[in-house]
């Protein structure tokens, strides 16, 4: 009979954020899948686990992964962390879960801090319908189309994003939202420089340029309040024959077409080419 895979929240900081379930569960399974082991040995040690502890992140080959469903279908129950918040939301641990769920492993959570929902109650935002992104593409026609989503969403839009990264993030919320829409920024929540900012995206965004955030970070955005219209869809086609019409090279054209439409630019080449 194979074990369990125990999917459990872990503090965003504050280890006394731990819950008792959380604890017991560290200390129950044979090994911990972990995205830093560095960062997860003072955890482990924290609940009293002597667990084996694997590395499983991002990069991680196909042979960690198929490691872990091999102490599973040994029957040796395994817990899969994060190295904050809850597993599977914006990190490597979904891969795991859906194989293990193909597999017919049994899959248990054990809920806890996330990020979102913490950024979220302390917005002054409201949180009762809202759309979670993630973190934002760094470039290119994908971010530009997930920057027209969160403008034009009727509901609250909640990010993450990097330090180094969050003034330019701003900006270009700014650009696309407008400078006066309501937003917060929270940073290092629950550790000892926890901060939470709120005001306009122009008045976040001339603040974090001049001081630039530090920790982790999550971006709320307030919702534009009214029911999204939904534009009617663009014949990439159509639009790519319109453009040569209007005397573009085939090279802008091309451009335009990925940008206005947002499909891929080789995409948009190859429509071009055809005409």
């Amino acid at each position: 009979m194979a074990g369990t895979l125990y999917v459990v929240a872990t503090p965003l900081g504050n280890l006394g954020d731990l819950s008792p379930r959380a604890a017991e569960t560290l200390k129950r399974v044979s090994a911990v899948a972990a995205e830093d082991t560095r960062h997860s040995k003072p955890l482990l040690h924290h609940a009293g686990s002597q667990a084996e502890l694997l590395s499983f992140h991002a990069h991680s080959s196909e042979r960690a992964l198929e490691r872990i469903l091999r102490i599973l279908s040994e029957g040796r129950d395994v817990a899969l962390i994060t190295d904050a918040g809850t597993p599977a939301i914006s990190d490597p641990g979904v891969e795991l879960v859906a194989a293990a769920r193909e597999r017919g492993i049994p899959i248990v959570t054990i809920p806890g801090p996330t990020a979102v929902a913490a950024a979220l109650s302390v917005s002054g935002i409201g949180g009762d319908r809202y759309l979670f992104l993630g973190f934002l593409p760094r470039k290119g026609s994908d971010r530009r189309r997930l920057l027209s989503t969160v403008a034009s969403r009727e509901w609250t839009v909640v990010l993450f994003e990097a330090p180094n990264r969050v003034a330019q993030l701003l900006t270009d919320l700014a650009e696309a939202c407008g400078a006066d829409r309501p937003a917060s920024v929270s940073r290092e929540l629950t550790k000892v420089f926890e901060e939470t900012r709120s005001g306009t995206l122009q008045e976040l965004s001339e603040h974090y340029a001049e001081a630039p955030a530090r920790g982790e970070v999550t971006v709320v955005v307030a919702g534009t309040g009214k029911e999204r219209v939904e534009e009617p869809s663009v014949d990439p086609a159509a639009r790519a024959k319109a453009l040569l019409a209007e005397g573009l090279s085939r090279k802008d054209a091309a451009n335009r077409l990925a940008e206005e439409t947002g499909i891929s630019r080789n995409t948009a080449y190859r429509l071009v080419n055809e005409l």
